[in-house]
């Protein structure tokens, strides 16, 4: 049986009081590198987006807001984006917005509860992210749940210091008959 429930995390759909939320975080600059933002967001496009039709069949992206288990604040995001059902695949990336909520094991919990979202409800073969390398605690992260290195992207990201490269990790759903 599917839980989107863990001990400390659960994941739910955008709610429209999440906009204001969302919003700060969006136009955060301090994470526009790992987003690949360049511009900030009005708070009419948060709004709209939080507010349109959630459906991963249509938007090939879906955001399941993180929120901690005893108070219910809302400490992250978990987006499952370039969904591909023809290939049966996506993309995985997690925010922990504050830093008083990382190294929690919040992340940790929300990507376990994704990983079987993605393999259990949309039946997908493969999730990947893309992590800097110079993102260590990420890159940890993804390697707990056995995801695999599978290549690294040189130069492919341009920082204030220059250019950095990426790693391209995949994990595969052994369980699929294929």
């Amino acid at each position: 049986m599917l839980k989107l429930r863990g001990e400390s995390v659960y994941l739910r759909a955008l709610e429209p009081e999440d906009s204001e939320i969302i919003y700060k975080w969006e136009n955060n600059t301090d994470v526009w590198q790992v987003s690949d933002t360049l511009v900030p967001f009005s708070r009419y496009t948060i709004d709209q987006y939080v507010n349109s039709i959630q459906d991963i069949y249509v938007n090939k992206q879906l955001r399941l807001v993180i929120c901690e288990n005893e108070t219910s604040a809302v400490i992250g995001t978990l987006d499952v984006f370039d969904f591909n059902p023809f290939h049966s695949r996506a993309g995985i990336g997690i925010l922990i917005a504050d830093n008083k909520h990382r190294k929690k094991g919040f992340a940790s919990q929300a990507l376990s509860l994704a990983i079987d979202y993605c393999f259990t409800v949309l039946m997908l073969n493969q999730i990947y992210c893309n992590i800097p390398v110079e993102n260590e605690d990420s890159l940890n992260l993804f390697l707990r749940y056995d995801f695999q290195i599978v290549g690294i992207m040189k130069n492919w990201n341009k920082t204030l210091n220059g250019f950095a490269d990426e790693y391209f990790l995949q994990l595969l759903n052994y369980h699929l008959d294929t």
